[in-house]
């Protein structure tokens, strides 16, 4: 069996200030925060989930936001740009938009496509590509309609220290087809309709430093634990090392380094956020793994307050 993944699942990255992370990607940018819980190896600091009504794969970044934590640099070993995708016709709006948050914005152009790029409030590097392909969203907050709202994930830059080794993993182990180079990038193609258009700069990188403002993993879509199990075995037939399973609550996940330096997760679409809460509850109450119950008071008390809440801005 060839296995060949769908596209990404989600994103992870750090951040410094968890209620400004929460204001940038919910109240800027509209995601639903879909899952409040915290980081299960440090539980002083909050794992935020952010995505589309549900938190569908290939909508969802997350963040671990650590306040006082180093600013990172962005560089080889790490994703550069995160890609969202919104309705065609919807650049415009977002363009207004971000201006009105007062964010910078750059418009360049890739593989016959307009981007929209700026940055978070950390750094992390984003842009915004419009494209018919995948579900429009049906989440609208902040004054977003829905027929300008980010659908998901369009890809991501992925910055590599051995490109041609990050290009071997991404075909041979991930199942990526190769459809272009153009300028200094050779683009990559999943077979979902979203989180599915992976570009990889040519040149080598230079290694950037972990950090508030950059990535910590990509994690790409399996489409069940059956499947999943495959791909470890999959990953670990091609020399790439993974680790044991892990069960993430909301998903299964193997972790392993390419050869370029950045961090892969395989994780599974099940069982999904409304694993543990109801859908329209989802991002309200912290939520705990079993584990960690008895210490919730000590936890909460060493966590700073969040709340989702509508920003003041020069709306379109």
């Amino acid at each position: 069996m060839t296995l060949q993944t769908a596209g990404i699942h989600h994103i992870t990255a750090f951040a410094r200030n968890p209620q400004d992370n929460v204001d940038f990607y919910a109240g800027v940018l509209g995601l639903r925060l879909v899952k409040k819980t915290i980081n299960f190896d440090a539980p002083e600091v909050y794992h935020l989930y952010f995505g589309d009504q549900t938190g569908s794969p290939g909508t969802i970044i997350t963040f671990f936001p650590w306040p006082g934590s180093r600013k990172g640099r962005v560089g080889g070993g790490q994703v550069g740009v995160t890609t969202y995708v919104v309705p065609e016709g919807a650049l415009a709006f977002w363009a207004e938009r971000l201006a009105g948050f007062g964010i910078k914005t750059e418009q360049t152009s890739r593989f016959g496509e307009q981007y929209l790029q700026f940055e978070d409030n950390e750094g992390l590097r984003l842009e915004l590509v419009e494209r018919e392909a995948g579900a429009n969203s049906v989440w609208s907050f902040g004054g977003i309609p829905a027929d300008k709202a980010i659908k998901g994930f369009g890809g991501a830059i992925l910055f590599s220290t051995n490109a041609a080794r990050t290009a071997d993993v991404l075909q041979q182990v991930l199942g990526l087809t190769k459809i272009g180079e153009e300028a200094g990038y050779t683009r990559f193609r999943a077979f979902g309709d979203i989180g599915n258009l992976i570009d990889v700069p040519t040149a080598d990188m230079p290694r950037g430093d972990g950090g508030a403002g950059t990535v910590h993993h990509i994690a790409w879509r399996a489409k069940d634990f059956e499947e999943h199990a495959l791909w470890q075995q999959t990953v670990a037939e091609s020399g790439n090392h993974p680790t044991q399973i892990i069960d993430r609550q909301y998903f299964h996940a193997i972790y392993f380094r390419e050869g370029g330096g950045i961090l892969f997760e395989i994780a599974t679409d099940p069982p999904g956020f409304a694993n543990d809460e109801a859908i329209d509850a989802l991002g309200r109450k912290l939520m705990l793994p079993a584990w960690y119950e008895p210490k919730r008071a000590q936890i909460e008390a060493n966590l700073l307050p969040i709340e989702v809440r509508e920003l003041e801005g020069k709306r379109p």
